[in-house]
C-alpha cells in the first residue's frame, strides 16, 4: 500500500487552482502601470510560463489589445508560425466569434518552395499567409525568421495586420527579431530578449479571446 504525500494540495478544483495562481501572480507581481486588459494579457503569460522575468519584459503597443480585441469580434483570420501555437490556442471560443487558425509551415507546397530557395519553411509560410490574408492576427512563437519575414512583408505594404503577438524564442536572432518589431507602427505585443516561445503566444491569444468573450471594453469604445 502506497504512503501518503507529506505534502497535500490546497485545491483540486480546477477553476479554484486558476483563480487562487492569477491571485498569486498579481500579488507577487506588485504595482504596475499597464491597464486592467494589458495585465489580463501579462498575466497569463506569467501563469503559462511561471516566468516573472519574462512577464516583466512584455511590451504592448498602445493599440495591441483594442485591435486584437476588435479582430477577434470581426472574425478575422489567426495565423499561427507553427502547429504548437496553433494547438494550444482555444478554437471553441474563437469559433463563436468566426475566427480560424492557420499555420502553413508544413504545407507541402511550402516546403517545397523553402528546399528550393535554401531558406527556412517559416519564411516561405508567412510569405503563403501574406498572399492569402491582409490582416488577422499573427502569433508567432517559435521562428524568428518568421517574424523577421513578416515585418518585411509589412513595410512592404504587402500585409497590414491587425496586432502581431511576436515572442519567438531561442538564441539566433529572437531578440534581434523583437527589436525589430518595436520598430513598426502597428500592434504588437512582444518581449525582450531571447526568452519567449510558443506557450507564449498562445496565452497571449487566449487572454485576447477572453477579454472579447466577456465584453472587455477597449478604449475606442470608451471614446465612442
Amino acid at each position: 500500500m502506497s504512503q501518503p504525500l507529506d505534502f497535500q494540495p490546497s485545491t483540486i478544483a480546477p477553476m479554484e487552482i486558476e483563480e487562487k495562481s492569477f491571485e498569486m501572480i498579481a500579488q507577487e507581481f506588485g504595482e504596475h502601470e499597464m491597464s486592467p486588459t494589458q495585465f489580463a494579457v501579462v498575466q497569463r503569460i506569467i501563469h503559462a510560463t511561471a516566468d516573472f522575468d519574462l512577464g516583466r519584459s512584455v511590451v504592448i503597443h498602445p493599440k495591441a489589445i483594442e485591435s486584437g480585441i476588435a479582430a477577434i469580434r470581426a472574425g478575422r483570420p489567426i495565423i499561427a508560425d507553427v502547429q504548437m501555437v496553433q494547438v494550444g490556442i482555444s478554437k471553441p471560443r474563437l469559433s463563436q466569434f468566426g475566427c480560424e487558425v492557420h499555420v502553413h509551415i508544413s504545407d507541402p507546397d511550402v516546403a517545397q518552395e523553402a528546399k528550393e530557395l535554401g531558406i527556412t519553411r517559416a519564411i516561405v509560410s508567412m510569405r503563403k499567409a501574406a498572399r492569402q490574408y491582409r490582416g488577422g492576427i499573427y502569433a508567432i512563437g517559435n521562428a524568428p525568421t518568421a517574424l523577421l519575414e513578416l515585418i518585411t512583408l509589412v513595410k512592404a505594404g504587402i500585409v497590414l495586420p491587425d496586432l502581431i503577438i511576436g515572442v519567438p524564442v531561442g538564441f539566433v536572432s529572437a531578440a534581434e527579431s523583437k527589436a525589430e518589431l518595436l520598430k513598426l507602427d502597428v500592434p504588437y505585443i512582444t518581449n525582450h530578449g531571447r526568452k519567449g516561445g510558443s506557450p507564449v503566444a498562445v496565452s497571449a491569444v487566449n487572454a485576447l479571446s477572453l477579454l472579447a468573450k466577456h465584453g472587455a471594453v477597449t478604449e475606442g469604445e470608451r471614446r465612442v
